[in-house]
């Protein structure tokens, strides 16, 4: 199983947000933000902070997929 945050850049693009701003926004760190970016596992504190921030729940911003 691996996750996928293609649709966190999706909703990005959508509220006009840059991924920078995101980053600002939720106090993370610029790793961490690079491990999104590389659909790597954050903790649930990052993405809880995220859907703050975005107003949105957490299936909005992740999906789990089948490991390639």
């Amino acid at each position: 199983m691996a996750v996928s945050y293609n649709k966190l850049w999706k909703l990005l693009i959508d509220k006009g947000m840059t991924k920078t701003e995101l980053r600002i926004a939720t106090d993370m760190s610029t790793t961490t933000l690079a491990k999104l970016g590389k659909n790597e596992t954050v903790s649930m504190d990052i993405l809880l902070r995220v859907c703050k921030t975005l107003e949105c729940d957490i299936g909005d911003i992740m999906e789990i997929t089948e490991e390639n």
